[in-house]
């Protein structure tokens, strides 16, 4: 077989040129619409257990640099793009995108209408999908990776402490961004980055519980902790999962979407204000704002679906969204709301 191909579970096979490592791997296929930040994307702990299309045609034109971005590793299970770029231009870069998913074992294929494919996934919701680079694993299955417990997979083992302060904030990493923790240590904080279980917080100003990829209602544990932090009521930022796990957590409920926001140009509005921001997204699960108990509002509605866009308790100091207010890649509209938590942590 020359090239690769990408398989969709109802059947449909797309032919592409073989990128990065050419070896099987299978996962929910999602796609995302940003022009810019493939490398932020790309090493986005969300997108564990998926294979991600980009709409956006030049993907690769500014190569890689040597820098970390929001992890240390490439976390997609695989890339299908447009068309591969060879020829990166960037003062910064040190390798091409593709030499950087060889590096890294990762599979992909080029030369797709990924705009073709995005509107498949938008009109019959996103699949499980594999590619696969030979006729012995034509057909080998598809691996729903949602009944997998993604957060375990990316979070850190064991607790690490950075920066310095009088504010001690706790992490629970699910699978958090670099970017969030640059945004909160940018506050001058001292930050404890926490493994997903994790549930000793007697120490912590203010807990954070962050980003990552899968279902919410798999991370049972960490629902479970972040109910017995509520009775300390002590202030509790959520992001993207976060959101999510805190609707549990408070006694509400979430659901699937068809194809999920992932994109740099998501508007959210704020409930309060009715002031508009752009902000960044990448989540494929939401709040479902009906199910929120009494003392329970909508912080943050999405103005183009009308979707929850963030929670936030009438008293006590428990607020989450579910856009990425750090942005990286993305508007930086809502960085405002890590200096309006810490300084809830200052006052409590």
């Amino acid at each position: 077989m020359l090239g690769g191909t990408l398989g969709l579970e109802d059947g449909t096979r797309i032919l592409g040129k073989t990128i990065g490592a050419a070896s099987f791997t299978s996962g929910e296929v999602v796609f995302t619409t940003g022009m810019v930040g493939y490398p932020e994307a790309l090493t986005d702990p969300s997108y564990r257990g998926q294979i991600l299309v980009f709409t956006y045609p030049l993907i690769g034109n500014y190569g890689i640099s040597s820098e970390v971005y929001e992890s240390q590793s490439i976390q997609v299970e695989g890339v299908v793009l447009a068309e591969e770029i060879m020829d990166y231009s960037h003062h910064s870069a040190v390798k091409s995108l593709n030499t950087w998913l060889k590096e890294q074992g990762i599979s992909g294929i080029a030369g797709v209408d990924t705009r073709a494919l995005t509107l498949k996934l938008r009109e019959h919701g996103v699949m499980g999908g594999k590619l696969y680079f030979s006729e012995e694993d034509r057909d080998r299955e598809i691996v729903d990776s949602n009944i997998r417990n993604l957060p375990a997979e990316v979070s850190v083992s064991k607790p690490i402490t950075l920066g310095k302060g009088k504010i001690h904030i706790g992490l629970v990493d699910c699978g958090a961004k670099k970017g969030i923790l640059d945004s909160l240590l940018a506050e001058g904080i001292k930050l404890t980055v926490l493994p997903w279980d994790w549930k000793e917080f007697d120490k912590f100003d203010g807990l954070v519980v962050g980003n990552g990829p899968g279902d919410p209602k798999m991370l049972q544990k960490t629902v479970n902790n972040i109910k017995l932090y509520m009775k300390r009521r002590k202030p509790l930022l959520g992001i993207c999962l976060g959101n999510q796990v805190l609707c549990l957590a408070a006694g509400g409920d979430t659901y699937k979407m068809r194809y999920g926001h992932r994109s740099h140009n998501q508007p959210a509005m704020d409930t309060r204000t009715g002031k508009a921001y752009l902000t960044t997204q990448n989540h494929g699960y939401v709040v479902d704002s009906t199910s929120l108990p009494k003392g329970w509002e909508e912080w943050f509605v999405n103005l183009n679906d009308n979707t929850n866009e963030g929670i936030r308790h009438k008293t006590l100091p428990f607020l989450s969204t579910q856009f990425h207010p750090e942005g990286r890649p993305g508007p930086e509209d809502t960085n405002w709301i890590f200096k309006y938590y810490i300084d809830l942590c200052k006052k409590s």
